[in-house]
């Protein structure tokens, strides 16, 4: 059975075209908690404070229930949930899984796969990553799902998947048609003739069809890329950085690098040279930025 393939299934959008995380994030944390405790069942008690905290962290813009993921998983041949009275999931309301004591598990044959398999962990992990989140969030998602990524990939015979194929110029071509400075802060600092801390961020991610060019790129430093696929930070279709409501920040240098942003105009990239698209623009608006924006 190829879990890969398996694992490829779980829908990624709700039928009114929103991205879909919910399943990918409590297939994580399943996995963060079978390397610390083996397929032991895990009470939805217990877990339904850490998978609310990384749905409002790394789910889409609307709060969503922890229930949902925990009931609708066991559709797609992953997971199990039993409860007092015997197996089957109650449902997804938050009343009837606490109620009835629910818990849910990796389903055994994909349990007795990854005991067996040196490196399948890894590998489905770095799948459900790469294929619903933008690389600037992988690592403190794992660190907060509890998920040694790290130790699951080099594990000793591992065989990892064929590396994604990705722009290779695309890095090379948003910095330099942004003159390696950042669209957000100006920001523009270089070490033995390299620029550091600059990123080409994509707008519309990559996981989500987001192409590697010019016209999805924006030229950010580290701190704002990482900001804006937070949904910290947005645009507007005039290309007005827009900053979350959502975004609390008390101190000097909190005002000076996010708060002091709204409503200033982007950096434009060099005369002649393509902007970033307005359905890519808006793609970010509905699927990542936290709104309401701030006046």
């Amino acid at each position: 059975m190829d879990w890969i393939e398996r694992v490829a299934e779980i829908r990624r959008w709700t039928r009114g075209g929103e991205r879909a995380p919910h399943k990918p994030l409590l297939l994580l944390y399943a996995l963060g908690r079978f390397q610390r405790h083996g397929n032991r069942p895990i009470p939805f008690s217990a877990a339904e404070a850490e998978l609310k905290t990384l749905l409002k962290e790394y789910g889409p813009p609307r709060d969503t229930s922890p229930g949902y993921p925990f009931h609708h998983l066991t559709s797609d041949g992953l997971w199990l949930v039993e409860t007092l009275h015997g197996p089957g999931s109650p449902g997804p309301e938050l009343g009837r899984l606490r109620d009835s004591q629910a818990a849910g598990r990796l389903h055994p044959d994909l349990a007795r796969a990854l005991s067996e398999e040196p490196g399948l962990l890894g590998r489905i992990a770095r799948y459900l990553l790469d294929a619903n989140f933008a690389p600037s969030l992988h690592t403190d998602l794992c660190m907060l799902a509890g998920l040694d990524l790290e130790t699951a990939e080099t594990t000793a015979e591992v065989r990892k998947p064929p590396p994604v194929r990705r722009g290779p110029g695309f890095r090379d071509q948003v910095l330099m048609a942004y003159e390696y400075c950042c669209a957000f802060c100006a920001y523009d600092g270089w070490l033995d003739g390299t620029a550091v801390g600059l990123d080409a961020a994509h707008v519309r991610w990559w996981a989500f069809d987001g192409p590697d060019d010019l016209a999805n790129g924006l030229c950010l430093c580290a701190i704002h890329h990482k900001l804006f696929d937070k949904g910290v930070l947005g645009l507007t279709q005039d290309r007005t950085i827009t900053v979350s409501a959502r975004y609390v920040g008390r101190s000097q240098a909190s005002r000076d690098m996010v708060l002091s942003l709204a409503g200033r105009p982007a950096r434009e990239p060099q005369p002649g040279l393509d902007t970033v698209k307005p359905d890519h623009i808006g793609w970010h608006a509905r699927q990542v930025f936290r709104t309401p924006a701030r006046g």
